[in-house]
């Protein structure tokens, strides 16, 4: 016991004295590389497991929700949410639900890890500008400010992953009946660069990124905030000890998922639907009157908006809203509460808001 109690004393200055040698780095404006690198990677890990949790989760109904955003209004097979789903139940079994996750999740999980990473460092470069512009050194992040930090995570983690996001469109939406099949992820990149071109991997980019900026940035904006003003006014009893409890985080990612995507939603189905242009053998996708099998083309953004209005109505845009709000609440507090509790597993230290 003696000889444990030392090996327990010893282990104690060693990580005191560590800290302190850090601590004196930080002052003197030097960081250690090695705990700066294993921050960073401990970091986008958090970030890569809160995304691939989260989509899973809800992998059948983004699914769904994509079918209804680019099926032909004059060849209905998906109705609604319980329709739609057991359909594919029916047509395609249990395997059909899943269809895509696999590409889903190899694309979140490196674009979860660079959006929080991201979202992270620009909220403190954001923050030190702020401060120094202000002249307060305990000046905080103002909503607006995290709003434009999420917006920048969102646009860099986007376009970073966006031909992942293309080829799983495309993947998600092919059936059993299908022409032509999708192997998986990467004969679907190939496929696409030998058939359409390096430039079709970015088609409904620009969309993508004006959306990006409501959707996350108000994501990360209504969760901070939320939880800002729960700790600072502490109504109902929801705080303990200045910490927020597992299910009051999950109430606040509810919330802000619910706003992100309600404002962003439109976009979100156009560049779908710019996403299947050029893929002749796409197995659901919008035809442009109905009256002949030739895929909708668009010139852009603006056009595929006036087409999709013209053909189908204003409703058109909210197509898959109702599976998409039923899977955004759950996929976006999964996806903050699992990145914060890696965090605290892997002892990450990031105070967002300080």
């Amino acid at each position: 016991m003696a000889s444990e109690d030392v090996k327990t004393s010893e282990s104690a200055v060693s990580t005191i004295v560590n800290l302190a040698e850090e601590a004196k780095l930080a002052r003197e404006g030097v960081k250690a590389p090695s705990y700066a690198i294993l921050s960073i990677c401990k970091s986008l890990a958090a970030g890569g497991v809160a995304g691939g949790v989260s989509r899973t989760a809800v992998a059948p109904l983004e699914r769904l929700k994509i079918l209804l955003q680019v099926q032909n209004p004059h060849s209905i097979k998906y109705n609604g949410t319980i329709q739609g789903l057991k359909y594919i139940w029916r047509t395609e079994g249990f395997r059909g639900l899943f269809k895509g996750n696999g590409t889903n999740c190899a694309r979140i999980v490196p674009n979860s890890a660079v959006k929080f990473f991201s979202y992270e460092q620009a909220s403190k470069g954001i923050l030190y500008l702020y401060q120094q512009q202000t002249g307060n050194e305990d000046a905080q992040l103002t909503p607006l400010l995290r709003l434009g930090a999420g917006a920048c995570a969102g646009i860099i983690a986007m376009s970073a992953t966006y031909p992942m996001d293309m080829v799983r469109g495309r993947i998600t939406v092919q059936t059993e009946s299908s022409p032509y099949q999708y192997r998986g992820m990467f004969h679907a990149l190939s496929t696409v660069l030998r058939e359409e071109g390096p430039r079709a991997l970015y088609k409904g980019w620009l969309p993508s990124v004006i959306g990006v900026i409501p959707y996350v940035g108000l994501n990360f904006s209504v969760y901070e905030s939320l939880k800002d003003w729960l700790i600072k006014s502490r109504p109902f009893g929801l705080v303990e000890d200045s910490e927020l409890s597992v299910t009051t985080r999950l109430a606040c990612g509810a919330a802000a998922g619910t706003v992100g995507q309600t404002v962003a939603y439109p976009l979100d189905v156009i560049r779908r639907r710019m996403q299947m242009v050029g893929w002749k053998d796409a197995a659901s996708v919008v035809s442009g009157d109905g009256r002949n099998k030739a895929s909708l083309e668009y010139t852009g953004m603006i056009d595929a908006f006036r087409k999709t209005v013209r053909h189908e109505g204003f409703g058109a845009l909210y197509k898959g809203l109702v599976p998409n709000s039923v899977k955004v609440v759950p996929s976006i507090a999964i996806a903050f509460v699992s990145y914060e509790v890696v965090k605290d597993i892997l002892g990450v230290e990031i105070r967002i808001s300080d």
